[in-house]
């Protein structure tokens, strides 16, 4: 198999486990409105979307036109901090529970977690999001893509941050459970 095409079963297998994190999100997303939960920082979303779901097309297509040469080590060293990002980012999610999706959800009443990776970090997925948008794109030196990712990400995540905060400040005491 050349390396081009196991970077683009990498990547297919990337937005497969991208779908499974729809489905999770919407499942707990009904969860928490079923709880009252309230939505908030509803206007990047879209954004949000179309930078991550482009993201995975644009690697792709950046090595498919580019062909680049691809040093081993490099390959070999992004694939492993993809796979640590992917790590987290399920630590994260389990961690969360039911309370985990891919918006700004909170459920009144229930405190912010604070136990798993956010006894380290306040937003761990976001490393995991930062990590996966350099490593992944760099595992087939598509330097192209993960430059611009990292920049237009950059500026979704100080909206995005902005706005969970602001929706846990409004939520009781942290407690280190889910």
């Amino acid at each position: 198999m050349t390396t081009l095409l196991a970077f683009t079963v990498v990547v297919g297998l990337v937005g497969l486990e991208r779908l499974a994190e729809l489905v999770v999100s919407k499942r707990n997303a009904a969860w928490s409105l079923e709880r009252g939960g309230r939505e908030t920082g509803q206007g990047h979303y879209p954004f949000m979307v179309v930078l991550h779901s482009g993201f995975l097309v644009a690697m792709l297509v950046e090595a498919w036109v580019r062909r680049p040469d691809v040093a081993p080590l490099l390959a070999w060293s992004m694939l492993v901090l993809a796979v640590g990002a992917q790590v987290l980012r399920w630590w994260c999610i389990t961690t969360l529970g039911r309370r985990w999706n891919t918006r700004v959800i909170v459920v009144p009443d229930l405190a912010p977690v604070t136990g798993g990776p956010y006894r380290f970090l306040r937003h761990p997925n976001y490393v995991a999001v930062v990590l996966e948008g350099v490593a992944l794109p760099l595992m087939h030196a598509s330097w192209i893509t993960a430059g611009v990712f990292t920049v237009a990400n950059a500026a979704l995540l100080a909206v995005r941050i902005r706005a969970e905060d602001a929706a846990l400040a409004t939520l009781p005491r942290a407690s280190g459970r889910a």
